[in-house]
């Protein structure tokens, strides 16, 4: 692999997670973010090629790729900076908070020539890695039911949660996460019902609200997915559950009883503020950005997240807000997506 200098964007808690991902993979690193941040996070890995940079444009100028892990209303204008600069470009989910701006990031992208990774890290966890693979092998037959759930400590430590005009609430911040993982395992998702409970927008008081969602996705295969999402009370513990069943099989993993999985704070953090993680596996945010960053080398193959996975995992989780916000099931046509692939098609041609 040719030698990487990347571009990252935030010095939060996931910026946290993935630096020391690139140190691992021998890259250089410049930082930099508007609040003065940069320079903490760099003076934390001091004697590392760590630096902060002042300006967007000193961290677009000679970089390889660049590394978005900033608050999600932020995706879209930085992604499209990153692009014009000729940049790869790394996005944490959720790509963008509507269907439309997913779609003008990536096919932005395509037209530039430059490679867009969503990173959607849960397809890098091992117990969901090896459940993608067990189906993909048939081993279970037809699939006819999946259920996920992810829940934890509603998030505090930044007030952009709070506004779900920015964060989309617990379904579009959370849930998308296995909105992606029931669409990587049994397909295309062709109908969505959901609805909420609690109230999502943060007053500012000490009371923390408890938020809950469920949405049911409905796949062209005519299996059904069923996924909940939780923000609790602080004293809530950070836990994910998959219950997949087919024809031939049942799988099912519980964060919850596998040995060493833990959250863990990458430096000083808020209170409920942390990543999950295992010590008894490779970091499935170094697996990701590993396989980000070798796709890049002429004739490598393709990731296993594509650009149209963060478009489709958005679209997904915007019909499930809107029928949370009406109460109507709301229809995926396969036009509507197929329409996205062409216009990205045409851009290429």
């Amino acid at each position: 692999m040719r030698p990487l200098h990347i571009g990252l964007i935030g010095a939060g808690g996931i910026a946290r997670a993935h630096l020391p991902g690139w140190l691992e993979l021998g890259a250089r690193v410049s930082v930099y973010t508007v609040d003065g941040s940069a320079e903490k996070l760099a003076a934390e890995y001091a004697g590392r090629q760590v630096t902060a940079v002042a300006g967007l444009g000193e961290l677009l100028a000679d970089c390889t790729a660049v590394d978005i892990c900033t608050p999600t209303p932020t995706h879209k204008e930085l992604a499209l900076a990153a692009v014009v600069a000729g940049r790869h470009v790394i996005c944490e989910k959720p790509l963008a908070l509507n269907t439309r701006d997913a779609e003008e990031i990536a096919t932005a992208a395509e037209a530039a020539g430059v490679r867009l990774h969503p990173a959607h890290v849960v397809r890098y966890f091992p117990a969901y890695a090896a459940m993608q693979q067990a189906v993909s092998r048939g081993e279970l037959g037809d699939l006819a039911v999946l259920r996920f759930t992810r829940g934890g400590a509603r998030p505090q430590w930044a007030p952009w949660f709070g506004d779900p005009a920015q964060s989309g609430g617990v379904i579009m911040d959370l849930m998308v996460h296995d909105i992606d993982i029931a669409r990587w395992i049994a397909g295309d998702v062709v109908r969505v019902h959901a609805q909420t409970r609690g109230v999502e927008h943060a007053t500012g008081g000490a009371r923390a609200e408890v938020v809950s969602a469920t949405a049911v996705l409905t796949h062209a295969s005519g299996a059904i997915s069923h996924i909940t999402g939780l923000w609790g009370l602080p004293d809530q513990k950070f836990r994910t559950t998959f219950r997949v069943a087919g024809s031939d099989g049942l799988l099912r993993h519980d964060s919850t009883s596998v040995p060493g999985y833990r959250i863990t704070a990458q430096g000083v953090r808020a209170a409920n503020e942390g990543i999950p993680s295992s010590p008894m596996t490779e970091s499935p945010y170094l697996t990701e950005l590993r396989e980000f960053a070798a796709s890049w080398e002429e004739g490598a193959g393709e990731p296993r997240v594509s650009a149209r996975d963060g478009i489709e995992a958005v679209r997904i989780a915007e019909a499930a807000v809107e029928s949370s916000r009406t109460g109507r099931a709301v229809e995926i046509t396969a036009s509507r997506a197929q329409a996205a692939r062409t216009v990205i098609q045409e851009v290429t041609r």
